[in-house]
């Protein structure tokens, strides 16, 4: 075990390979403790942006000629590589898109605009980012269904699989639901919540953006519908995002968007669609950036689940251990096996300002709303501060960010 607290080896050495951490890139003893917004990326996956631009520049799907008959290759081998870590029957289950919200928004209008009827419902958990939640109302607004939201138990933060069961109505067309939240880390079963929507007829959709790098994902496995997530929550780069859809259904959608290579015939009048993934994917996609997202899945192989699930559940515990022993913080509960994020209140002080004088000591966090208001509003809080771990965070630092916290909290009160 080093200075940092790290006790794997690999875990060590995969710390040293994120250049934003150290000097000249970051000041000595700054702290990122705001990965779910975004993560930091590895030297890896910064090298096959590179390369692709360097050496593989093309678009695809397009020509005959070498360069680009490469990139289309290495862009579909990509897709199957995508299909392999979620856990996909095929490739063509794998739609590439800008991220998570552009992979619901595209469900909720191809999916939900031939589907959703008036008076249909959409089942929902309280917990729901606003990518999981807007998206759901505009379409209930179009289609005059319903919005319905599971009861949340506020002394444990989180939903009893017995309200799913008694929620399911054969008005129920659809449940949307989140795996990880971002606020709590709350980490919702969604195997069970699963087989209860294929039990009952019921469309599902997973919003993995906070589980896609810190939680193995089995699609055909967990049998959803549909699953989403974004690279640059999982180490890879930001503007491309998966949706996987189950083959069946995405064959029977509508295109969203609509031009170049979503098409297989064009006339004046009218066209006929590409069959899926390329059907949803109009226009020029994220080629480099579909590069770097299969670096970053290479990473996460590399160093194994259980390496890292071990690592951050033990930074949870630490953290709790250490913020209830601070008699002025209130921690927003989550059930048990809570994900790396911890979201909590300060007794006499704002979250904004202690952020921002946390900040002033060397640690990026999060203060506010997280773009889940209903969910805080229905914990008893307006906003709160949230830290939340990466792989390559460490023990030293969660135990410095607690000191730090009480002393700035001292001053702040004093």
């Amino acid at each position: 075990m080093d200075a940092s607290g790290i006790s794997d080896p690999l875990l060590e050495q995969a710390r040293r390979a994120f250049p934003a951490l150290w000097p000249p890139h970051a000041k000595e003893g700054s702290v990122s403790f705001d990965n779910a917004a975004t993560t930091h990326k590895p030297v890896k996956v910064i090298e096959a942006l590179q390369a692709h631009y360097l050496s593989h520049n093309a678009n695809v799907h397009r020509a005959g000629y070498a360069l680009a008959e490469n990139a289309t290759k290495e862009f579909e081998g990509t897709r199957r590589r995508v299909a392999s870590f979620l856990g996909a029957a095929n490739s063509s289950e794998i739609v590439f898109t800008r991220g998570t919200t552009e992979s619901i928004n595209l469900v909720a209008e191809a999916w939900g605009s031939t589907h959703i009827r008036p008076g249909d419902e959409i089942l929902l958990t309280p917990m729901e980012h606003h990518s999981n939640l807007v998206p759901w109302q505009r379409l209930a607004a179009r289609a005059q269904a319903r919005l319905r939201f599971l009861p949340l138990d506020p002394r444990t933060g989180g939903v009893e699989t017995r309200e799913v069961a008694g929620a399911i109505s054969p008005k129920v067309r659809l449940f949307a639901m989140t795996h990880i939240s971002n606020v709590t880390g709350a980490c919702n079963p969604i195997d069970e919540w699963i087989g209860i929507c294929r039990r009952h007829g019921v469309v599902s959709l997973v919003d993995a953006a906070q589980s896609a790098a810190h939680r193995p994902l089995d699609a055909a496995r967990l049998g959803c519908d549909f699953l989403a997530c974004s690279a640059h929550k999982m180490y890879g780069p930001t503007g491309v995002g998966v949706l996987y859809g189950r083959s069946e259904i995405l064959h029977a959608m509508p295109p969203w968007q609509s031009g170049g290579q979503m098409v297989e015939s064009v006339d004046w009048e009218q066209s006929t669609y590409a069959r899926p993934p390329h059907r949803f994917e109009a226009g020029t996609p994220p080629i480099a950036e579909v590069a770097g997202l299969r670096a970053a899945i290479e990473f996460l192989g590399e160093l194994g689940w259980a390496r890292i699930q071990t690592h951050e559940s033990a930074l949870v515990q630490q953290a709790l251990d250490l913020l209830g022993s601070l008699p002025f913080v209130t921690v927003l509960p989550a059930p048990p096996g809570r994900a790396g994020i911890v979201s909590f209140l300060a007794k006499d002080t704002h979250p904004e300002d202690l952020a921002a004088f946390l900040n002033t000591a060397g640690f990026a966090v999060r203060a506010g709303r997280h773009c889940a208001e209903p969910f805080l509003r229905a914990l008893g809080a307006d906003s709160a501060l949230r830290i939340s771990f990466a792989l390559y965070n460490t023990p030293a630092e969660v135990t410095r960010f607690v000191t730090e916290l009480r002393r700035i909290h001292r001053e702040l009160t004093t």
